[in-house]
This record gives C-alpha cells, structure tokens and sequence, in this order.
C-alpha cells in the first residue's frame, strides 16, 4: 500500500483553512487596524508639535471653537467605535458535575453476572463483552441508571426521561447554589445529548422546570457523539458576542437507559461496556465585574469540518498502517498550537486515551485526568472533559495562568476543543464530585484485569 493512500493529503485544506482564519480576524478587527495607525499618527505628530505649539494653534484664529469640538468628537467616537467593536472577555463563572449515588454502582462481577443471566445475549456476545469490560480501563465505582439494574433490562421512554431530570436538574441546582445565579438571570440556554432527544425537548424541560423568561433562547443539539461540549460553548461563545452582560448556561449530558443494546451485533455492543451515567453544566458570561470569581477565561475554540477524503476530519482521523492496524492520528493544526499545562481527553475508552497519548508525545501525568475518570466514573460522554477538568482541580494542580486543553471526540472522530485560561488559583471542592475519593486517586491500571467468567 503506498504512503499516499494510507495518509490523508491535508496540506491544500490547511492552507485554505489559515486563509479563511485570516480573513476571519482581518474582518473582526477592521476597525483596530484603520484606527491603531491614525491615533499613533496623531500621538507622534502631537509629541512633535510640543504643548506650546499646540497651545499656539489652539490660539490661532484660524482655528475656531467649532472645529476643535468637532475634532473632539471625531476622537471620542472613534475611541468609543473602537472600543466597542472589541471582543467580550468570555469568562468561565464556574460549573458543576453530577455525582451519581452509590446505590446505582456497578462493579465488575455485578456487570458480569448481569449479562450471564440476560437472555438477550448469546454465549459469545458475553464473552465478548467480558474481553471489553476486562480492558475497558473502568473501576468498581462506575455508575448506570436504575432502569438498567433489572434483569433483563427494559427501558421506558418513562425511564429515559427520569435519568435526563435527575442528572441534568441535580447538576442545574448545584451550579445555581454555588454560583447564586437565579434562573430568571440567564439568557441562553444550550443543552447537549447525542442519542436521547424527546419531544418536548430536553432545554425545554430545563426552562419549564426553572421557570426561566419566556423570552430566553434556547438551543437543543443531538446525533454529535461524545464531541458537542466544545461546539455548545462556541455556541454561547457566539451569542455573548453580540449581547452584552449575558449569562449563558451549557448542560453536556448523555442519558444512558435508553441506549441499552440487547442484540448480539459486535459493535452494539461496547457502549453497553463503556457508557455510564453523568452530567455537567457551564455558567459563562461576558459581564467583566465575573472576571474577579470566574474560574477560567475561553482563549480559543479549534472546530472541525469534513474534508475531502471520507476519513480525514481536520484534528483526528482514523488510519491503517501497513500492517492494517487501526491507530488515531492528528493533523498539523493541533499539533501546532502552543504548550498547554493540562489535559482533558475524552474518556471514551483506554485505547483512545492510549493513542492520543502517543501520538501527542504526552506523559503519563498528562493524561492522569482522563485515565482516572475512566476508571471513577466510565464513558460519561460529552461530559467527561468537565470530570477531568474538576479532577485536575481536586489535586491542588491548577493554578492562575495555567492553559488547559479539553479534546472532545465524538461520531466519526469528529473532534472539538477548547482552550481554558485559569483565572484564579483554584483550591478543591468539598462538594464535587471527586471529594470523598481524590485522595485514594491516582491508581495504578493494568491493561488488562482478568475476570472470573
């Protein structure tokens, strides 16, 4: 096979992607450079005259009260112009993760035995999930519904949407509590969750719950895979952008009852293996008098698009080598962004994590976030980075000035990130989600734990 059928050609759709990003900030910032070199132009040519010539012309009877207001005022609105085209400060105010009870856990030998006593799966279906559970890279604490208890499982739409109420408006108090924020103060509304989406919609159930303004807007995104939190903050991005003092509010869920699969169908059947229970909302704001408690300021959003070869998503695609074996790689344009303190991978299964973390050239501590999430609380989705990002928290590691990388991936590896810039040093919760176990963390996990079938 040769190398050009094996690596996908990225050189002409990242050169037209700069162009675009260039084009993108020469309109964003028109008006910085028409007016930077007009007011320096001034401030030289004023330094030059000194205070007494200037005084001199002010005197001049040539030069009238009328035309210096006009000319003051042709300032103020050019400074006031220019000021105000600016970009708001998108700040992070703080968020919360949804921490599941202990009744709901599911330790491996309850796993097991469940699926031995299920009828739905064949002999080899079972051991086959038994090969994916022993790998999987989960520990003894990870959470499912109670719906998913039963023996065999049977999930209602009933089902689904209690699981969606109870860890969206779980996590939905805590960030008000915490954030002493009401309800009524938010603006807009995005909520995120791939593969459940009812009628009413899941932002509808938020606002009817919290009897948000009638006049709030909302968005509901699904079919994303385990990638939209970083396209749900560029949403909120975009519409603080152009509403000034604004809150935003991003829900990331994924509601596991209903994505139970009892067939036999080999890749249906490791979401069954890997996806647990779990929920995390955002408050972020443009409101500067925020930038004193906000935990993080958003520097920079890297989305994807598809290119012209089917597998090349423009940060990760899937590759064979000439082995045929099957490993992740990233194009150029992630590999090229600056230095980062922490990192937040996706924890959607040991191998993803593995790869990444060769392919970024990472070390073991950076990827201890996304590794010990796994293990605490499995594949929760579009909502792990939010576990990583507390985890990291919950160690005392990240402090003010620090960057931080959220890597989201998601169906087809689409990927999406976000870069965070701590605000504050950040002291560990006693309410979040990993207090009553930070300290038995980091764990040692083997690639393989040998079960007793």
């Amino acid at each position: 096979m040769r190398a050009s059928q094996i690596m996908p050609n990225f050189q002409s759709s990242v050169w037209l992607k700069y162009v675009k990003h260039s084009f993108q900030y020469l309109v964003n910032h028109f008006l910085t450079f028409l007016l930077v070199p007009i007011m320096a132009a001034s401030a030289v040519e004023l330094l030059r005259m000194g205070p007494k010539e200037i005084l001199r012309l002010c005197d001049s009877p040539h030069l009238g009260l009328v035309h210096i207001l006009c000319s003051s005022l042709f300032i103020v609105f050019m400074a006031t112009l220019y000021f105000i085209s600016k970009p708001y400060p998108i700040y992070l105010v703080d968020y919360t993760c949804y921490k599941p009870p202990g009744t709901y856990r599911v330790p491996r030998s309850f796993f097991l035995e469940h699926l031995k006593l299920s009828p739905s799966f064949d002999p080899e279906s079972v051991k086959f999930q038994f090969r994916i559970l022993e790998r999987s890279g989960l520990g003894e604490r990870t959470c499912v519904p109670p719906a998913l208890h039963y023996i065999a499982p049977d999930p209602t739409m009933a089902d689904a949407r209690a699981e969606a109420e109870l860890v969206i408006f779980s996590a939905m108090d805590a960030l008000f509590e915490r954030t002493g924020i009401k309800p009524q103060d938010v603006d807009f509304l995005i909520v995120n969750c791939s593969m459940f989406s009812p009628t009413p919609s899941l932002s509808d159930m938020v606002i009817n719950k919290y009897k948000m303004r009638s006049n709030i807007k909302s968005f509901n995104l699904s079919g994303m895979g385990c990638s939209p939190s970083p396209i749900s903050v560029n949403i909120a991005r975009d519409l603080l952008q152009v509403h000034a003092n604004a809150y935003a509010v991003v829900v990331s869920t994924e509601i596991v009852t209903p994505n139970w699969y009892t067939g036999n169908q080999r890749s249906m059947l490791l979401p069954n293996c890997l996806f647990r229970m779990g929920a995390a909302t955002l408050l972020l704001s443009n409101r500067r008098r925020e930038s004193r408690r906000a935990k993080y300021r958003l520097m920079h959003v890297v989305r994807t698009h598809r290119g012209a070869d089917d597998r090349a998503y423009h940060c990760v695609f899937q590759e064979e080598d000439v082995q045929r074996n099957v490993g992740i790689s990233l194009s150029k344009d992630l590999m090229g962004i600056a230095a980062f303190e922490h990192f937040c991978i996706h924890a959607g299964g040991r191998a993803v994590i593995d790869e990444l973390e060769k392919n970024l050239q990472l070390s073991p501590e950076h990827v201890e976030a996304s590794r010990m999430t796994l293990h605490r609380f499995g594949n929760t989705s579009s909502s792990s980075l939010w576990y990583e990002m507390n985890y990291i928290e919950a160690k005392g590691r990240m402090k003010k000035g620090d960057r931080s990388w959220q890597i989201g991936f998601g169906s087809g590896f689409k990927c999406n990130s976000l870069v965070w810039k701590c605000n504050r040093s950040i002291k560990a919760e006693a309410d979040g989600p990993w207090a009553d176990c930070i300290d038995q963390y980091p764990v040692h996990t083997v690639e393989a734990v040998k079960l007793q079938q």
